[in-house]
């Protein structure tokens, strides 16, 4: 493991060194003005966008109970820290940590690995399709989007949020169906090169087709979707904050609702592959791109925005899930080797 991360400090060593050549090089950036950007920020406006962002992992946690029902019941907060703890991973060691969260959650909760991961599948598909939900309304309903040059690209982009969410469902309604027959099929196959390998493969299978007995209702799907929904309208809210917080750049002291929008599907689809460390730079890079391109904010601006929605949605969160892994004696850099050993 010491050769693997040695290798993986290397790469983000060599990553932020052509980066930054590459930003030194070709990019004009006064400094003194990114400062300035900063230290005149509204702090009111960005702790605001933090609570709203400390609000939404109380939404998740509401939700995976709701999830976990037919399951196990549990309280609404039970998995909360696991929420803190799993999203501080990947803030510091990237999108490879993402299911340390379904893995902490299933030792909380004493639940096979991966029916949580199954559940985790489920999640991330009400998250896609309340994003896509968000996005397209804004593409139809807001002037500002409208009046952008390449707006059609837009309507393509939500489109396909759309058509990916609807082929997770479809994965998940399959698996769901037809999962035992499946996982017989699984045994038997690779059964022929190990008996072992054939029932494990079999058993995760099983186990992940119980975990995506979610929702047992209706009811209980328009509860997750309202929740879902609710949740990406507050991830929203603390985009427009962080840029309402730079008030003397009316690019973006006043950028609305609906523009927001572009900024966050950017920076989703940027955090999509985070890189441990180097992808706190990348995002920034990112979002100030956006925002240079889409609202023509200076870059300095913009970069500081960048900074601030950085810190806003991924950072702050990290102070906290520190806190719940040291009172429940969790080590993120074991947590996440375990995590990948069971994905």
């Amino acid at each position: 493991m010491k050769k693997n991360q040695w290798t993986r400090w290397a790469v983000i060593a060599a990553v932020l060194a052509v980066m930054a050549w590459l930003f030194h090089k070709y990019v004009t950036f006064d400094w003194v003005v990114f400062w300035q950007q900063l230290r005149h920020a509204d702090p009111k406006r960005i702790l605001l966008g933090v609570a709203c962002i400390y609000v939404t992992y109380l939404v998740r946690s509401v939700r995976w109970a709701l999830f976990v029902r037919p399951t196990k019941k549990v309280g609404q907060t039970a998995t909360l820290g696991a929420h803190f703890i799993g999203f501080t991973s990947v803030a510091l060691f990237g999108r490879l940590a993402d299911l340390a969260r379904p893995y902490l959650i299933a030792r909380r909760l004493q639940l096979p690995v991966s029916s949580q991961i199954a559940v985790y599948t489920i999640e991330r598909m009400f998250d896609l399709g309340a994003a896509a939900i968000l996005f397209t309304a804004a593409l139809l309903f807001s002037p500002q989007i409208q009046a952008m040059p390449h707006h059609e690209a837009f309507q393509h982009v939500g489109v396909f949020s759309l058509a990916v969410t609807l082929g997770i469902a479809v994965f998940a309604v399959v698996i769901r169906m037809y999962g035992v027959a499946m996982a017989a099929l699984v045994e038997k196959i690779f059964s022929r090169i190990s008996p072992a390998l054939g029932s494990s493969l079999a058993e995760k299978l099983r186990e992940f087709r119980d975990g995506l007995n979610v929702l047992r209702s209706i009811g209980e799907f328009l509860i997750a979707m309202s929740l879902s929904l609710g949740m990406w309208a507050l991830v929203a809210i603390a985009y427009v904050q962080s840029a309402h917080a730079f008030v003397s750049t009316p690019a973006l002291a006043q950028l609305q609702y609906g523009s927001a929008m572009l900024l966050m599907a950017t920076s989703i689809g940027g955090s999509l592959v985070q890189m441990p460390v180097a992808g706190w730079f990348t995002q920034i890079a990112l979002t100030a791109a956006a925002m240079e391109a889409f609202y023509g904010a200076p870059i300095e601006a913009a970069t500081a925005c960048g900074a601030v929605l950085l810190f806003v949605t991924s950072i702050s969160i990290i102070p906290m899930g520190l806190i719940y892994a040291q009172a429940g004696h969790v080590s993120l850099q074991k947590t996440v080797e375990a995590s990948e050993s069971a994905e």
